[in-house]
C-alpha cells in the first residue's frame, strides 16, 4: 500500500489575495525540479495573471455533469486518481460538488488522493473554516454556504498563510484584477471595505497562530519537553477561593494585557478527599470574573499544591504564575515553615513567579466555629449518659473495691468515657475524661477521699487515662464529622446533578429555576432583583427604593416564585449577590451556613439564565436592526447595478438620437427607441417592486378581495408580460372563482411568470395551469430551468434573492419577484409553495381561497 499523501493548503483572509497563484507558483516550481505534478482543478476567475501561470503545467480535462438540464463541469477524481501523479493542485478546497459526483464536498476528493499517495496543494478563504462561518457572517452580513472542517486545514502538512493589506487588495480590486469592472462598485462598497478586510485579516492570522501552538504543544509532548517556552505569555493565576482572589486576578489580567496575544488561565487546586474545601460562592464569582476579562478557569485535584500549580504551569506551558502573600499570622511562620509561596518560588525554574500583597496579609484564616459533626441533641445527650454513667460507676466500683485494682477502675471509667464521646462527641466526653480523673482520684486513689495522690504513678496514670480520654473522643468526633460531610455532599451532589438533568433537559427558563431553588431549600418566595437607579421598572414587575451606604438605588422584580415576594433585599431571610446589580432573596427560613454552598451553585445559574434572556432579548431587537441592514446592503447592491443598468441604456439612446453628429435612419432612430423605452419599462417594474415591498413590509398594504376569475387574470398578467408568446394556457373553463384582489393576484402571475421565463431554457416554454381542489384553488406556473433544491427553496423568497445567489446570464432581476409574491398571496389570505417539476424545472404553487361561499373581504390592511 503507498504511503499517505502530504496536504499543503494556502490560506487567505479574502478572495484576491493571490492564494491560486501561489498554489501555481508552487507547482512551477516543484515541476522544475523534475516532480510529476498535474492541475486536477483550478479556476483562473478570468485573471490573466493567474490563467499566464497554467503555462507549462498538464492540466487534467474537468468532468462535465448534468444537472436539471443544465451542464457543469467539475474535477475528474478518476482521471486524476487514474493518472497517478506525485503532486495535484486542486483550487477551492470547500467547494461543494454538484449532485452526481461521487462526493458532496471537494475536500472529500481530496482525500481520496490523499489515501491514494498523491501530495494535494489547495487553497481556502478563512470565511469557509467551519468554526468561524457564524463569525465571518455577523462581520460581513454575508452567509458561506460553502465551508470546510476545521480538521481537515488542520491536518495539513502544512498550512501557509497569502497575507495582504486591506489597502493593497482594494487597490488590486479598484484596478479589476479580481471582479469583472461591473461588479467593482458594490464589492468595495460592501464586502470589501477596509474595517471588513482587517477583520477577517485579524481571524486568518490568529486561527493560523492558535493552529502553529497546537503543532508546537504536539512536538513538545512526542519529545517530552517539559521546560517552558516562553512563545506567548501565558499568565497563570493560582486560587485559594480567599478573599484575595479578586486582586490576584486583576493584577495577572494587567500583567497578560501588556504582551500582545497574552492568555489569562486561572487554576484552583482542591483537595483530593473531596470534604474540605473552598467557598463554592467565592470561587464562583471569581471564576465570573476570570471569564469577564478573557481568561480561563481551571479546577485541578491535589494534595500538594505548590507541586500541583507548578505541574498545571508546565502543562499550559505557562511563563509567568501569580501568587498572593500569605495570610498566615507571623506566629505559625515558626512553626509551619516557608508555605506554599515559597515552595513555588523556590521550584518555579524558568516560571516568573509574581508574589502580589493584598488587605489580609498577616490576618490569619477564619477558622470553622468548633461545634463539630453532631447536633446539639446529641451532645446534650452524651453530657446525660456521661453523669448516668459516671453515677453508676461509682458505686460500683466501690462495691467491689475489694476485687478490683486502679488499673480495672481506670479501664471502666475509660469505656464510660469513649461510650460518651459515641453519643454526644468531643466536648462531653472531655468534660466526662476530667470529671472521671477527678472521680477516681476521690474514691479509688490513695489517700481515699482526698484530693491529694500518695503514689507518682498513679498521677501518672490518671494523665495517661485523661490523654487517652481526650485523643478517642477526638477521633470519633472527627469521624462523626466526616460521616456528616460525606452524607452532606453526596446529598449536594444528587442535587446538583438533578439541576445539570434539568438544564440538560432545557429547564433553563428564570421561572423554573427559581420553583427549583425554593423546593430544594424549602422556603416561600424565591425573587430575583434587578437594581436600576436610571431605568423606570417594566410593566408588572414590582419596584421599590433602598437606601444603601448613603446612595438610593431602585429594584426592580425580575422574576419570582412563590407566594409574598420580596421588593427589597432586606425583606427576605437570606440574600445572595449575583454581581452588583442582582441579589437572589428567599423568604420562607434563614439558611444554615452549610446550605450557603448548595445555594451559591443554584445562583450562579440563576445569574447565566438571566443573563441568557436578557441576551435573547438584545438579539430580539437586534434582529430586525440587522434585517434592515441586510435590506440595505441588498438595495445597495442592486442600486449599483439593476437599476443603473436600464438609466445608462436609456441614457446612452436619448443621448444618441439627440447627437447632432449622426445623421440616424429610420430603422436605427425606431431601435434606439425601443431599447430606451424596454430601458425604462425595466425601471418602472423595478421601482415598483421596490414600492411593494415597501409598502408590504411597513404594513401598508390594502387589500380588497372579491370572486375574480382566473383565467380573466393571468390574460391580463400575460400582456404586461414580455415574450409572453412562449407561455402555455391550460385553464379549465369549468374553474371556479377566487376570492382575491385582482389587481395583486395579476402582479403574482406576473412576476411567477417572468421568473420562469428568466430560468427557462430558449425553445422550451412556461405553462401555467389551474385546478379545484375543494376549499382551495391552485394556479400552477411551471418551468424548465434548473430549478432549486429543496434545501433552498425557502430563501429565495428572501428580498433581494436569487437562485443559487448568482445573476443570471440572461438578466435575472435584483430578487424582488418571488417576495411580492409570496407577499401579495398571503395578504388575500393564499400561500405559495415551490414544488420540483417532473423531468426537471420548478413549479411554483398559488393556493387561493375557492370563491364560492365565501363573503369578500374589502380593505384589508395587511
Amino acid at each position: 500500500m503507498s504511503e499517505r499523501g502530504l496536504l499543503r493548503v494556502y490560506l487567505g483572509a479574502a478572495p484576491g489575495v493571490g492564494k491560486t497563484y501561489a498554489m501555481l507558483d508552487e507547482g512551477n516550481r516543484r515541476a522544475s525540479r523534475g516532480a510529476d505534478v498535474v492541475v486536477a482543478f483550478v479556476e483562473t476567475h478570468a485573471r490573466p495573471h493567474t490563467a499566464k501561470k497554467l503555462d507549462g503545467l498538464e492540466v487534467i480535462p474537468r468532468r462535465t455533469v448534468s444537472y436539471r438540464d443544465s451542464e457543469f463541469t467539475e474535477l475528474d477524481l478518476a482521471a486524476v486518481l487514474e493518472r497517478a501523479p506525485e503532486v495535484a493542485l486542486v483550487d477551492e478546497l470547500a467547494h461543494t460538488n454538484v449532485p452526481g459526483t461521487a462526493h458532496a464536498k471537494r475536500w472529500q476528493d481530496i482525500e481520496l488522493m490523499l489515501e491514494a499517495g498523491i501530495d494535494v496543494i489547495s487553497t481556502v478563504n478563512i470565511q469557509h473554516l467551519e468554526s468561524l462561518n457564524d463569525v465571518v457572517q455577523a462581520i460581513t452580513g454575508v452567509p458561506q454556504r460553502e465551508t470546510v472542517p476545521d480538521s481537515v486545514v488542520r491536518s495539513a502538512e502544512q498550512v501557509e498563510l497569502v497575507d495582504m493589506t486591506p489597502e493593497a487588495l482594494r487597490r488590486r480590486m479598484a484596478h479589476g484584477n479580481i471582479y469583472q469592472p461591473d461588479k467593482v462598485d458594490a464589492a468595495l462598497s460592501n464586502y470589501f471595505r477596509p474595517g471588513n478586510l482587517t477583520a477577517l485579516r485579524e481571524l486568518a492570522l490568529l486561527w493560523l497562530a492558535d493552529s502553529v501552538e497546537e503543532g508546537l504543544q504536539r512536538y513538545r509532548e512526542q519529545h517530552g519537553i517539559a521546560s517552558t517556552w516562553e512563545t506567548r505569555e501565558r499568565v497563570v493565576v493560582a486560587l485559594t477561593g480567599g478573599p484575595e482572589g479578586e486582586t490576584l486576578i486583576r493584577r495577572a489580567a494587567r500583567i497578560a494585557s501588556r504582551a500582545t496575544g497574552g492568555d489569562l488561565l486561572a487554576v484552583h487546586i482542591a483537595r483530593s478527599d473531596g470534604l474540605a474545601g473552598s467557598s463554592i460562592a467565592t470561587l464562583d464569582q471569581q471564576r465570573l470574573l476570570v471569564e469577564s476579562l478573557g481568561g480561563s478557569y481551571h479546577s485541578v485535584v491535589g494534595d500538594d499544591i505548590a507541586t500541583a500549580i507548578l505541574d498545571f504551569a508546565r502543562a499550559n506551558n505557562g511563563t509567568q504564575i501569580v501568587i498572593g502573600a500569605s495570610r498566615r499570622s507571623s506566629l505559625l511562620f515558626a512553626f509551619t515553615g516557608p508555605g506554599t509561596g515559597m515552595t513555588i518560588t523556590r521550584k518555579s525554574a524558568s516560571i516568573d513567579v509574581h508574589v502580589v500583597s493584598h488587605d489580609y496579609i498577616g490576618k490569619g484564616r477564619v477558622l470553622p466555629p468548633m461545634t463539630g459533626g453532631l447536633t446539639a441533641r446529641r451532645r446534650i445527650a452524651g453530657l446525660v449518659v456521661a453523669a448516668l454513667l459516671l453515677a453508676v460507676l461509682v458505686p460500683l466500683c466501690a462495691l467491689l473495691r475489694a476485687d478490683l485494682r486502679l488499673a480495672s477502675d481506670v479501664l471502666l471509667f475509660l469505656l464510660a468515657v469513649v461510650v460518651v464521646s459515641l453519643i454526644g462527641g468531643f466536648y462531653p466526653a472531655l468534660l466526662a475524661a476530667i470529671a472521671a480523673s477527678l472521680l477516681l482520684n476521690y474514691y479509688f486513689v490513695a489517700p481515699i477521699h482526698r484530693w491529694t495522690i500518695a503514689d507518682h504513678e498513679n498521677v501518672l496514670a490518671l494523665v495517661i487515662f485523661v490523654s487517652i480520654a481526650g485523643l478517642v473522643s477526638r477521633v470519633v468526633d472527627q469521624a462523626a464529622k466526616r460521616t456528616t460531610e460525606a452524607a452532606r455532599s453526596n446529598a449536594e451532589a444528587e442535587t446538583l446533578s438533578t439541576l445539570a438533568g434539568s438544564l440538560l433537559r432545557g429547564e433553563q427558563a428564570l421561572p423554573a429555576l427559581l420553583e427549583r431553588v425554593r423546593e430544594t431549600f424549602a422556603v416561600a418566595s424565591v425573587t430575583l432583583l434587578r437594581r436600576d437607579s436610571e431605568a423606570p421598572a417594566s410593566t408588572g414587575s414590582a419596584t421599590t427604593t433602598r437606601s444603601t451606604g448613603g446612595m438610593r438605588g431602585t429594584w426592580s422584580c425580575v422574576a419570582s416564585i412563590g407566594a409574598d415576594p420580596c421588593l427589597r433585599p432586606e425583606d427576605g431571610d437570606t440574600e445572595v449577590p449575583l454581581g452588583q446589580d442582582l441579589n437572589l432573596v428567599l423568604r420562607g427560613r434563614t439558611l444554615a451556613a452549610e446550605d450557603q454552598r448548595l445555594l451559591a451553585a443554584f445562583a450562579t445559574q440563576v445569574a447565566v439564565a438571566y443573563q441568557q434572556r436578557r441576551l435573547s432579548e438584545a438579539a430580539d431587537a437586534a434582529a430586525p436592526l440587522a434585517q434592515a441592514d441586510r435590506m440595505r446592503t441588498a438595495l445597495l447592491n442592486a442600486v449599483s447595478h439593476d437599476l443603473r443598468t436600464p438609466i445608462a441604456s436609456a441614457k446612452a439612446a436619448v443621448s444618441s438620437l439627440r447627437s447632432p453628429e449622426v445623421a440616424w435612419s429610420d430603422s436605427d432612430r425606431h431601435e434606439l427607441l425601443a431599447n430606451a423605452d424596454e430601458a425604462l419599462d425595466r425601471l418602472t417594474a423595478l421601482v415598483t417592486n421596490l414600492l411593494d415591498l415597501s409598502r408590504l413590509q411597513a404594513g401598508a398594504l390594502s387589500v380588497a378581495t372579491s370572486p375574480v376569475g382566473v383565467d380573466d387574470v393571468v390574460s391580463r398578467a400575460l400582456d404586461l408580460t414580455a415574450h409572453s408568446s412562449q407561455v402555455e394556457v391550460a385553464i379549465p373553463d369549468t374553474l371556479p372563482e377566487v376570492l382575491a384582489d385582482p389587481g395583486l393576484l395579476e402582479r403574482v402571475v406576473a412576476n411567477l411568470v417572468e421568473n420562469g421565463l428568466r430560468y427557462t431554457p430558449p425553445g422550451k416554454p412556461v405553462r401555467v395551469s389551474a385546478s379545484a381542489h375543494g376549499a382551495l384553488v391552485e394556479v400552477r406556473v411551471i418551468d424548465r430551468g434548473p430549478g432549486i433544491i429543496e434545501s433552498e427553496r425557502e430563501a429565495v423568497f428572501a428580498p433581494f434573492q436569487r437562485s443559487g445567489d448568482q445573476v443570471a446570464s440572461n438578466g435575472a432581476g435584483v430578487g424582488l419577484g418571488l417576495a411580492i409574491a409570496r407577499g401579495f398571496v398571503e395578504a388575500m389570505g393564499g400561500s405559495i409553495a415551490l414544488d420540483d417539476t417532473p423531468g426537471g424545472g420548478l413549479t411554483a404553487v398559488v393556493a387561493l381561497p375557492n370563491a364560492e361561499g365565501i363573503p369578500a373581504r374589502n380593505a384589508v390592511r395587511t
